[in-house]
């Protein structure tokens, strides 16, 4: 008699492992590391005309390392200028007061920019007008999400500041 409740759970215990079961390698992990490639398309012209020194149209591994090395002495410069502007304490690092700080003068920043019609908002339309990223906002990846209900992201529309 007590064949039939083991196997039961068995069966259960079997069928909830199957159903957690992954079909590839998960989509998510650190630095992109389990992540298929994706196909990217050629440079920007101006990151060509700046980096590609054998002038194929193409960044070989060196143009690539020399490009990665200028895009990270500009990180480094703009995290600089943020710590200058923003770091009240002095202690090196932003503080969540700090962050807060500077995430609201830039969101300020931007609807004095783009708000035109001077609602203390961005419509739809002043985003879209706004000037975009070559590979569109976060980067080659873009975002994600598409479940707002403009379709940008996953609770709608992005911050003024964005």
């Amino acid at each position: 008699m007590k064949v039939k409740p083991l196997i039961t759970i068995g069966m259960l215990l079997g069928s909830c492992l199957f159903a957690a079961a992954q079909d590839g390698p998960p989509q998510d992990g650190p630095k992109g590391k389990d992540r298929p490639k994706r196909p990217h398309g050629p440079p920007p012209a101006e990151v060509l005309k700046e980096f590609d020194k054998d002038g194929d149209g193409k960044l070989n591994e060196e143009e690539r390392k020399a490009l990665q090395e200028a895009r990270k002495g500009k990180m480094e410069e703009a995290r600089k200028a943020a710590l200058q502007k923003y770091d009240a304490d002095g202690d090196g690092k932003l503080s969540p007061d700090e962050r807060k700080k500077a995430t609201e003068e830039r969101k300020a920043e931007m609807l004095k920019k783009y708000d035109k019609d001077g609602d203390g908002k961005l419509s739809k339309e002043e985003r879209d007008a706004m000037p975009k990223p070559p590979h569109g906002p976060g980067g080659p990846g873009g975002r994600k999400g598409k479940g707002g209900p403009d379709g940008e992201g996953p609770k709608g529309p992005p911050p003024a500041g964005e």
